[in-house]
């Protein structure tokens, strides 16, 4: 199994710094006006594999995800002793692509205190686990870790591609990510097989009555309710989903799909859609020789070739005042530290524009209340993007 056929976390052992070359999506004829002269300024250190940034709705304060299992907050720009969350015990961190892997917030969660994790356990081999957790009642910065409710367990081929994002959408559902399941090449054809979960994005609903057998509901106008694919599809097609996000006060679902040796790609996430993989690695044909049919494919808005990058990290679309230059811009990055907005001018036509190279091992991206961007550092911190 080749390097790139491991998930980008990896990069503690495998990571590899390419040289730039040109590429990106749709692009406008016009070259872009050059970007604003921006830097990263550290917030917090110290911190041990973060993977994850968020938010409860209305909350000043961060969540931050660490990979071997636990949860941590940021409060006043300051890193709070102890853990939010603890589950070490429950996952399987390995280094690599496994552990506790994404977090989101009730959209009710100042008055039920309910949160949901994304994380890989061993249960007779591995598989991927969708719970719920509760803070304490009397107590804001401790989760209840005895509060565990199990939504859903996805059964995981091998141990990378798991994916990891949690997020709620405008419509109060939960939409979940999961990786096609790993290996390299996608050998059971995951992502285009509508009668399993992996090499998807899934949407469930977490408040009861749930549907029958199940501790979750399914939403009525889900795609495959009505058959031809497992009623939890929302999207799929998605070889592994780093990093999706919902624009803020917007309608677009922009998601990063990371790619196999050749291509990084953005897309748009969008109801039943089928986004390609594994007859499509970005816009190109993944394995021409045994053929490539695009009937009903979407292809990305965006994507960069190898060695440009090396694993994409999806971010946020900017909503903040203090870079006014970024305003609605879809601001991402790659694991190699680069980081690039995408704007949309005219309708359907996207430019990419280069605003950071830096030495940084970006795992996440995060935003505040105010829609300025953060940025998580695999190495241990988090820096937030700001205007020189």
């Amino acid at each position: 199994m080749s390097r790139r056929n491991l998930f980008p976390l990896s990069v503690l052992v495998f990571l590899t710094l390419f040289l730039a070359a040109c590429g990106g999506g749709t692009s406008s004829i016009e070259p872009p006006p050059p970007p604003p002269t921006l830097a990263l300024t550290a917030v917090v250190s110290g911190l041990s594999t973060p993977l994850d940034l968020q938010r409860p709705p209305g909350d000043s304060r961060f969540f931050i995800v660490e990979q071997r299992g636990t949860i941590r907050i940021i409060e006043n720009g300051a890193l709070q002793a102890g853990d939010f969350l603890d589950i070490q015990s429950l996952t399987n961190f390995d280094g690599a692509e496994q552990g506790l892997l994404g977090l989101a917030f009730h959209p009710n969660y100042s008055t039920n205190r309910l949160f949901y994790v994304n994380y890989t356990r061993n249960n007779g081999g591995p598989e991927s686990v969708i719970a719920e957790f509760q803070t304490l009642a009397g107590n804001p910065n401790q989760a209840d870790p005895a509060s565990e409710r199990i939504l859903l367990t996805v059964r995981q081929p091998f141990a990378n591609h798991k994916g990891g994002q949690l997020a709620f959408g405008p419509d109060n559902f939960l939409y979940i990510g999961l990786g096609d399941g790993g290996s390299g090449g996608d050998p059971n054809n995951n992502g285009q097989t509508l009668t399993v979960l992996l090499g998807k994005i899934l949407r469930i609903g977490v408040d009861p009555p749930f549907s029958p057998g199940l501790q979750y509901a399914i939403p009525a106008d889900n795609p495959f309710v009505g058959g031809a694919g497992l009623p939890e599809i929302w999207a799929y097609g998605l070889r592994n989903p780093w990093r999706f996000s919902f624009e803020r006060g917007g309608t677009h679902l922009f998601c990063g799909d990371v790619g196999q040796d050749s291509w990084e790609e953005v897309d748009l996430i969008t109801k039943g859609g089928n986004f390609g993989w594994r007859v499509m690695e970005g816009a190109h044909c993944f394995n021409p020789s045994s053929g490539c049919d695009m009937t009903n494919k979407i292809l990305p808005i965006a994507e960069y070739p190898h060695p440009e990058g090396e694993a994409i990290i999806g971010g946020y679309v900017y909503k903040g005042t203090a870079i006014s230059s970024l305003a609605n811009a879809y601001i991402f990055g790659d694991l190699t530290g680069k980081i690039w907005s995408l704007t949309e001018a005219p309708a359907n036509t996207w430019t990419r524009t280069l605003l950071l190279s830096t030495s940084r091992t970006i795992s996440s991206f995060g935003q505040d209340g105010a829609g300025e961007v953060y940025v998580v550092d695999y190495s241990g911190s988090v820096l937030k993007l700001v205007s020189k």
